[in-house]
């Protein structure tokens, strides 16, 4: 049986295709490889910044009881708060996958994958990590802080 090139060509392109297609999802596979989902929790506390929970600026503080495996408050300044859960999301099912704020007070890093994370917004700038941290909502008016988690 002879083929002539338009039988051939009709079928390599499938065969082309299907190679592309594999590569590709083979790619996505490694660049997500790690990045989990940390599953929301209640988390509803108030606390009074200025007086008996103070925080200075430029500070933060642990609340170790509140979200998966608590939370880092952060002040950046006299009225701006950043509320960020303390599990890694590089590969939060670790039982290790927990950042801490380094000594210069406005990065986070997580031991087990050794992901580093700005305070000022989150994100991850060294490490494994391509997610930032995860983000709870603030209500401050000057005198009372709220941090609450909305879906």
């Amino acid at each position: 049986m002879r083929y002539n090139k338009t039988h051939i060509a009709r079928l390599i392109f499938p065969v082309m295709v299907i190679s592309l297609l594999f590569v590709f999802s083979c790619g996505k596979d490694e660049q997500n490889q790690g990045q989990g989902i940390i599953p929301n929790v209640y988390v509803n506390f108030t606390i009074y910044p200025n007086t008996i929970d103070y925080i200075p600026p430029g500070g933060y503080i642990y609340y170790n009881d509140q979200g998966n495996r608590g939370i880092i408050l952060y002040r950046l300044d006299q009225n701006l708060f950043y509320a960020y859960e303390r599990t890694c999301p590089y590969d939060p099912d670790k039982d290790c996958a927990r950042v801490e704020v380094e000594t210069s007070g406005v990065i986070a890093v997580d031991s087990c994958c050794m992901s580093q994370y700005i305070l000022l917004d989150g994100s991850p700038f060294s490490g494994p990590s391509t997610l930032p941290l995860k983000q709870y909502r603030i209500q401050y008016d000057g005198s009372t802080l709220t941090v609450i988690n909305t879906p």
